[in-house]
């Protein structure tokens, strides 16, 4: 009789779960962990998108341009809200209603204009507090114009309507009047007195005591172009 070979009975080798072994799992962890990261990394913002409060230590201009000379400086006689280009047109600017906007007619006003944007979250930020205020101090001879930059005239009727905003709005389509002032960014503010002098070049949002103590520098009694701030890059 033919010896046969003897059984021998192995136990089945099973893995931590299932037919997967521990190295095999580590291994899936990572890969799934690496996905994870490049994904969050390719679908984070560059900067915040949070639009930034009134009050927040963090608000800065929206930079357009960082290297932007500035065009007009404290003590100087800004250039009247106006330019003619080089084929010979004359670019006005105007209010929501058509009418012209000139600095020559505020003469013995304390002018405030405001560089905007309605894209702009600092901007955004600021229009409350430039509504009040310009409604507070209407009496005491302060005048705002905010100037809406390189959008429609529709744009900017709808977004002083939606925010309800009292004081001269124009809107600066092409972007002429911005550039002769230099802002770098938006908003940008630029306070004048009554003599027609610039009195502080603000690069930045304003709050409202840093938006009220310019004013009152101004609307005080023997206030003088050279008591003013100069330019400002913080609020």
């Amino acid at each position: 009789m033919t010896d046969r070979p003897g059984f021998t009975h192995r136990r089945e080798r099973r893995g931590l779960i299932g037919p997967f072994g521990g190295r095999q799992l580590l291994l899936a962890a990572v890969v799934i962990a690496v996905a994870a990261v490049v994904l969050v990394v390719v679908t984070t913002p560059l900067g915040s998108v949070n639009p930034i409060g009134p009050g927040d230590p963090r608000a800065t201009q929206f930079l357009l341009d960082p290297n932007a000379p500035i065009g007009v400086r404290p003590g100087q006689v800004p250039p009247d809200l106006q330019l003619t280009r080089p084929d010979g047109t004359v670019v006005q600017l105007q209010d929501l209603t058509g009418r012209p906007v000139r600095l020559a007619d505020l003469r013995g006003k304390t002018v405030w204009i405001n560089f905007w944007a309605s894209w702009c979250p600092p901007c955004q930020s600021e229009t409350p507090i430039i509504r009040d205020l310009a409604a507070r101090y209407r009496d005491q001879g302060l005048v705002v114009i905010g100037i809406d930059v390189q959008e429609t005239t529709d744009i900017a009727s709808t977004y002083a309507a939606k925010y309800q905003l009292g004081y001269v709005i124009a809107a600066d389509v092409t972007g002429d009047i911005f550039r002769t002032y230099g802002p770098r960014g938006l908003p940008t503010s630029v306070f004048i007195g009554p003599e027609g002098a610039v009195r502080s070049f603000v690069l930045a949002p304003l709050n409202r005591d840093a938006a009220t103590a310019q004013i009152e520098a101004i609307l005080g009694a023997g206030a003088s172009p050279g008591a003013s701030p100069g330019v400002s890059r913080s609020p």
